[in-house]
């Protein structure tokens, strides 16, 4: 039991980074902390983080090692995705569901938005004349809504249970391992009954 006490006691990165999302938008102005979904502001600080990622590496391999465009786009947007489905699982949605499943849909999701956005959008203004790098940003806010929108209610949409808990206002402790408790007499009650006898 010491690692569940430990998790009630202590809190980690993605738990703080959950309350600071939480805490910038209840100071919303304008009424826009009813609006405004805390995972939406942590989607864009993170994303923001890895579309930095993606510009760097779109940069070095167009600029420096001048790859093709589609080759360049491809090959940043691989990696920073990749960084932004785990950051987002472990930090921003906190998702405790299986990897599997999740993996799988969103993968559907970016190959959609690789063909609609990145190809589309991106390498579609680049050919009509547009700077390679502009129109990478214009594709990037498209992408944003489309990921953020299909993160929340579908890749990582929560449970049943998982919403009973939050309901409820207890803690989610799918993920701390449980230690101990092979050893106790009994399910739940074993140790209450073990110091009621010493009584």
């Amino acid at each position: 039991m010491a690692d569940v006490h430990d998790a009630v006691r202590g809190k980690g990165f993605a738990d703080r980074f959950d309350d600071f999302c939480a805490a910038v938008v209840r100071r919303l102005p304008f009424g826009l902390s009813r609006l405004v979904a805390p995972s939406f502001l942590g989607f864009a600080l993170i994303n923001g983080f890895t579309f930095g990622v993606d510009l760097l590496l779109l940069t070095l391999l167009r600029g420096w090692l001048g790859l093709p465009v589609w080759l360049a786009i491809t090959l940043a947007y691989g990696v920073a995705f990749g960084l932004s489905f785990v950051l987002n699982r472990s930090m921003n949605f906190r998702s405790h569901a299986p990897v599997g499943r999740q993996a799988v849909l969103y993968v559907v999701a970016i190959v959609i938005n690789y063909l609609a956005f990145l190809l589309g959008v991106g390498a579609g203004l680049a050919a009509l004349g547009v700077d390679y790098r502009l129109s990478r940003l214009i594709a990037g806010a498209c992408e944003g809504v489309f990921m953020y929108s299909v993160m929340r209610w579908v890749v990582f949409a929560k449970s049943g249970s998982e919403l009973e808990v939050e309901a409820a206002g207890e803690p989610d402790f799918a993920h701390v391992r449980a230690s101990g408790v092979e050893d106790a007499d009994g399910a739940v009650g074993g140790p209450a009954r073990a110091a009621e006898e010493t009584q």
